[in-house]
């Protein structure tokens, strides 16, 4: 009996109905006349309350659902989940899908409604966009159906349960994959860069196709093919670049609902595809009080999955980051000059005058390219119209802050380091276009 009852539940409409007839009876001792309609409007509504039970739990039908989930999930990027759902009764039903989905996504009020055709199928598309890395777990699939009447409905629980891991955005990585080697950089943000000096290896002479450089047009061989031939180069190959993040307690601040660490490790995964792609060599450490995470440069297969696994378990620790180990760990590991793309965040000058004689040491020996975060909450409230004397004062203040970004960016470029400074949501683009720079202008 208790397990009856964990699957039968009453709608509203079965409320509404008894109240109007209870309201009817009452009324009928003023208006006796009204007693005997009453009556029988009870007895219908009994009759129709047993019909409505025997077609939900009387009769061969039922409903069959199912959740169909990928292997991991994207951090930070919105995810598809779909569910299919099929009617097995004899009538039209309406349905109400509830999802027991993770509890990281804080969806207290997650639920979906349709009506089914008798036989029929429907697929429930929604997403989800995860902010933390880690394990999600996904309870089960509880389908609400209810018969034409509407009085009672039906539970069906699907024990569906599942633990998906979230991964650092791989849905960015593939949106990135190929666009690096286009002639449609401009419509993904990404800019064209001119080529300086010689740091092209000739590969092959081919085809002229529409795209290529007119510049490299063989004369010799289109006078002997008879067809437009040009010649093909290639970039300079297997230079290591380095993905360095900072994982002290400065990563830690949040924005869209990313920390700065989950936004610098979404970036690496993806500059260290495109330059693995280049034919250079891909590699990634973090640091803070001391190094950790360490993937040593190299061009092989198994690269990507490597680095994906490492940053999968890269955490803040909620320390102050160490420079000075930095410097020496990488004058220690690092014999060939190296591009060091260093993903940390300054908020004051004098943040970075206390680090800069560390970075200027590593800048001797490598390209290094260090990057920080503009703080776009800043920014948004600088511009808003005051309404008072203290939010003016605040705004001073804000302005302060966004002026001594742009001081920090004079100063590292002062001493020869290159810099990005950058909107969180565009750090992947800024940095794939400064990896594309360095390129083009042979400075690696």
């Amino acid at each position: 009996m208790k397990r009856f009852f964990r699957h039968i539940y009453i709608k509203q409409r079965f409320f509404i109905a008894l109240v109007a007839i209870i309201v009817a009876f009452l009324l009928s001792y003023v208006f006796p006349g009204l007693y005997g309609a009453t009556r029988v409007v009870f007895y219908m509504f009994a009759l129709f309350l047993i019909v409505d039970y025997l077609l939900l739990f009387a009769s061969k039908g039922k409903i069959v659902g199912k959740r169909n989930l990928p292997d991991k999930l994207s951090n930070g990027d919105p995810n598809p989940i779909q569910i299919a759902l099929t009617n097995g009764y004899l009538f039209r039903t309406q349905v109400k899908l509830i999802d027991e989905i993770p509890f990281q996504f804080q969806k207290r009020d997650f639920e979906l409604t349709s009506t089914l055709e008798s036989g029929g199928s429907k697929t429930f598309d929604y997403e989800l966009r995860p902010t933390e890395r880690g394990v999600y777990f996904f309870g089960s699939l509880n389908v609400y159906a209810s018969a034409p009447i509407g009085f009672l409905a039906r539970r069906y629980r699907f024990d569906d349960s599942a633990e998906i891991p979230v991964y650092p955005s791989f849905l960015q990585l593939q949106k990135y994959d190929l666009i690096a080697f286009t002639n449609r950089l401009h419509e993904y943000g990404l800019k064209k860069i001119r080529r300086i000096g010689h740091t092209m290896e000739f590969e092959q002479i081919k085809e002229y196709v529409q795209g290529d450089d007119i510049r490299n047009i063989n004369w010799k061989a289109t006078a002997k093919k008879n067809q437009l031939m040009v010649n093909q180069y290639q970039d300079e190959k297997s230079q290591p670049v380095y993905s360095v993040i900072d994982k002290g307690r400065v990563m830690k601040m949040p924005f869209e609902g990313l920390s700065l660490l989950d936004y610098a490790i979404n970036a690496t995964l993806v500059i260290s595809n495109i330059a693995l792609k280049k034919q250079d060599k891909a590699g990634m450490f973090s640091f803070s009080n001391r190094i950790e995470n360490r993937v040593v440069a190299e061009r092989r297969n198994s690269q990507m999955n490597l680095i994906l696994e490492t940053l999968y378990n890269l955490r803040t620790n909620f320390v102050e980051s160490d420079f000075s180990r930095l410097y020496v760990d990488i004058k220690r590991n690092l014999n060939q000059r190296s591009l060091l793309l260093l993903y940390t965040n300054f908020e004051t000058l004098d943040a970075l005058h206390r680090q800069l004689p560390y970075l200027q040491a590593i800048a001797k020996q490598h390209l290094l390219v260090v990057i920080f975060f503009e703080n776009t909450e800043l920014n948004e409230f600088a511009v808003e119209k005051a309404q008072n004397i203290r939010q003016i004062f605040e705004q001073t203040i804000a302005e302060k802050f966004i002026y001594e970004k742009k001081l920090i960016v004079n100063e590292l470029r002062k001493h020869g380091i290159q810099t990005i400074l950058t909107k969180p949501e565009d750090l992947t683009i800024n940095t794939i276009n400064k990896y594309l720079e360095i390129k083009a202008r042979g400075l690696i």
